[in-house]
């Protein structure tokens, strides 16, 4: 088969390239030595032209619509013919077309005489010198050497007649401006001289028909005045002031003699190509026969290798090539395809799946009970798959169940010690705060096993989230959250069932900047408004992370891939499994990138479809309706209690938002405290509070609607916590409004001003501690008690 391809191939392409090149020459080259015969006339009249002052131009216009005509019929011809020409010969013709296209500007330039004899005469002569070149590729490029010789004669008398008209127009201008300098007259001589010599080297090559034609051209009357004439040029030699009175050609005579000569020459020129294409047409359909011959031979042997190939079949060697080959699919396909399914959790027949030779007979001895023997083989194989595939998903359900069940208990606790916040003195409450933070990360970590098996967690909210309280929650949960430092955040709430998620994911990522960056280091979080949703950024100062580990990590990150508990290895790097998985639920896309400043920098977009854009909308119209005849609720004794010492009255007695609450059992401790400590002690600051404005609405005594309940808000009344001496105000000597000076010391005045400056300082102070939370018991809007 190899051999009958190659050999008969090559014919056939023999034969196709000898037809495609014959083709374009009767098709192309033929048809284009007519056009060109004309734009030989349009040169010699356009020299001619340019050589008077005031020449006749009637006869040049008439010259250019005959070539235009021959040109565009040359061009339509030559478009379809070239096709399936060798590229040599295609690239010939766009440069011959290139000449071609800037005929019309060399034309606009010899009207307007802008372009002067000279120029006009060389661009011609380039544009039949490229027509040349084209006609001698055609001839080269034929693989018949018969052909190839004709072709190149056939050449050789068109650049021949293509000499003798420039020789005709060069005099043809010396004529008409009566001047033929010397330059002219050594140019004019050596044109002469070549295509003479051209025609004599040609004619010993000529095909018998054009050979005789050209041998008859020479014995007429036309030639031998031509030549008689170029004679008496050459005696004559050079003049400058007029045509000598000596000189016997005349203008008429020269123009009708060359004329006539030169239609002659062209007309051999299209014979001798005419029988040359016509020569190499018939070589190349010889070929195709022969190739069609050896074909079919070489078919006739190759089917009988095929058939004698074919009885053998049966044979020993091919069966086990056979079957190797069926088993390699058998394991390499096949199986790796069923346990992929299995990990899917797909129901797989493993004897259907896992069979081999179910459509073939492989015979009854040792083949055959080799192919059974594989059979069975993967019968084990697959039984292995399903019981892992069994094991694997029943420890899932293990691990969920294992996770679940800590949820209640640890919810109980974390409502206890929020009970017990109550009454609690400075140094209880940080201890309870500290026990709080620790119960909430171990709730967050049970619930990473959940979330890897599939499942979701039981914590959900049902009205939106303004993402600073989600990023304040974030915060909470993170380990050291003393290094978290939040830049603000816009007043956009989060749908209520995408909150818990987003929380979690967030604080997933906060985990990981602090854990993978110094301790000394801050890890910052901004977020903004942008075009899709919501970006967060988290940044953190570590020593970042290489090219292909980012990589990797946003390969997870967008796939969200069923992680392999293999990969997971002893759990400690499962967090951004667990990103990954709470971002493909929700829409969230996280991309992590190198730091400007050395660390990771992780981008979280909140998609624009979790974003709870109607409920801003109803928020703003109902606070815009309600009256605002409620004043500013005080904070619960707890918060005041722990007031910094010296903080402006205005700012702790303003109210703040309440955090939300969760629809379910198993509630956010850690977006609702009381209160909020650092890792110090000392109470967080009121800058750190959420700055989402609420309308109070006055509080409600406890038991009012029979169920028991929290005691009645404190009320604020003035002048409660100013020292005794400062509550009543001098009625003499001191303006309306003004405190009496004369009796205060400069020790007092100290303190004064070293009080206020100490509330201006902690207002401006960024927070250290956790975020704000809240209980559980307390309603979705409580009034801004919750500081």
């Amino acid at each position: 088969m190899v051999l009958w391809l190659v050999a008969s191939g090559y014919l056939v392409f023999q034969g196709f390239y000898v037809r495609a090149v014959a083709d374009s020459v009767r098709s192309v080259s033929i048809p284009a030595v007519s056009a060109l015969t004309s734009v030989m006339q349009e040169r010699r009249l356009s020299v001619s032209y340019l050589a008077q002052q005031a020449g006749n131009q009637r006869r040049l216009v008439d010259q250019r619509q005959l070539t235009d005509g021959r040109l565009a019929a040359l061009r339509a011809v030559a478009s379809d013919a070239l096709g399936n020409a060798p590229d040599s010969i295609v690239t010939r013709w766009q440069r011959l077309t290139e000449y071609l296209d800037q005929l019309p500007g060399v034309r606009s330039g010899i009207d307007s005489r802008s372009i002067d004899g000279s120029g006009a005469f060389r661009f011609y002569n380039e544009l039949l010198d490229a027509a040349t070149d084209l006609f001698d590729t055609q001839a080269r490029v034929v693989p018949d050497v018969t052909a190839t010789q004709g072709g190149i004669t056939a050449t050789d008398m068109f650049r021949a007649s293509d000499q003798m008209s420039r020789a005709a127009s060069m005099i043809d201008g010396a004529f008409g401006g009566r001047t033929f300098g010397q330059q002219d007259y050594l140019a004019w001589l050596d044109i002469v001289g070549s295509y003479h010599a051209g025609l004599d080297r040609a004619a010993a090559h000529l095909r018998p028909g054009p050979a005789g034609r050209l041998a008859a051209l020479k014995s007429s009357d036309s030639w031998r005045t031509l030549v008689n004439d170029e004679q008496a040029i050459i005696t004559g030699g050079a003049w400058q002031d007029g045509v000598p009175r000596s000189l016997s050609p005349t203008r008429a005579r020269w123009a009708t003699q060359t004329q006539q000569v030169s239609d002659q020459l062209l007309d051999l020129t299209v014979v001798q190509a005419d029988e040359v294409s016509a020569e190499a047409l018939s070589a190349g359909n010889n070929q195709l026969l022969a190739a069609l011959l050896a074909s079919a031979l070489a078919a006739s042997v190759a089917v009988g290798a095929i058939w004698w190939a074919w009885r053998r079949s049966k044979a020993i060697p091919i069966r086990l090539a056979r079957l190797g080959m069926d088993a390699s699919v058998m394991v390499d396909e096949r199986l790796p395809a069923v346990m992929e399914r299995l990990r899917h959790n797909e129901k797989v027949d493993p004897r259907a799946e896992l069979s081999i030779g179910k459509d073939r007979d492989y015979g009854n001895d040792e083949i055959g009970d080799l192919a059974q023997l594989i059979n069975r083989s993967m019968a084990v194989a697959a039984g292995a798959a399903v019981n892992e595939a069994r094991t694997r998903q029943a420890g899932l359900l293990m691990l969920r169940g294992i996770a679940r069940r800590p949820q209640r208990p640890l919810q109980s606790s974390l409502q206890s010690l929020e009970k017990a916040q109550n009454g609690a003195d400075e140094k209880q409450l940080k201890l309870l705060f500290d026990a709080m933070h620790q119960i909430t990360q171990g709730r967050r970590f049970f619930e990473n096993l959940i979330i890897l098996t599939g499942d979701q967690v039981g914590r959900r909210f049902s009205k939106p989230v303004p993402v600073n309280r989600v990023l304040l929650a974030a915060k909470a949960e993170s380990q050291h959250y003393q290094r978290i430092t939040l830049r603000g955040a816009p007043d956009i709430p989060i749908a209520g069932p995408a909150v818990t998620e987003t929380i979690h994911l967030l604080a997933e990522l906060l985990d990981n900047a602090l854990a993978f960056s110094p301790p000394t280091t801050t890890v910052w979080v901004t977020c903004n408004e942008v075009r899709h949703g919501v970006a967060v950024e988290i940044e953190d100062g570590g020593v970042g992370m290489s090219a292909e580990a980012l990589e990797r990590a946003n390969i997870l990150l967008a796939t969200a891939p069923t992680p392999d508990v293999t990969d997971l290895r002893d759990g400690k790097q499962i967090g951004l499994n667990v990103v990954a998985e709470l971002a493909k639920r929700s829409g969230i896309r996280v991309t992590l990138r190198s730091s400007a400043y050395g660390g990771t920098l992780a981008i979280v977009l909140i998609p624009e479809r979790i974003i709870a854009r109607e409920d801003v909308a109803a928020a703003a119209d109902a606070a815009t309706e309600r009256p605002a005849t409620h004043g500013a609720t005080t904070l619960p004794d707890t918060a005041r209690r722990h007031e910094p010492r010296g903080a402006a009255p205005s700012r702790t007695a303003t109210a703040v938002a309440s955090p939300p609450r969760p629809e379910q059992p198993g509630g956010d401790h850690t977006v609702r405290r009381s209160a909020a400590v650092n890792g110090s002690g000392d109470p967080a600051p009121p800058s750190h509070r959420s700055a989402t404005p609420h309308q109070e609405r006055p509080s409600t005594p406890a038991g009012s609607d029979g169920s028991p309940g929290r005691p009645p808000l404190p009320t604020r009344e003035p002048q409660t916590h100013i020292a005794p001496g400062l509550r009543d105000t001098p009625t003499t000597g001191v303006p309306s409004g003004g405190t009496s000076r004369a009796g205060r010391s400069p020790e007092e005045a100290r303190d004064r001003l070293s009080s206020y400056q100490r509330g201006w300082a902690a207002g401006k102070t960024p927070p250290a501690g956790p975020p704000p939370v809240g209980n559980d018991d307390e309603s979705v809007d409580n009034g801004g008690r919750d500081a």
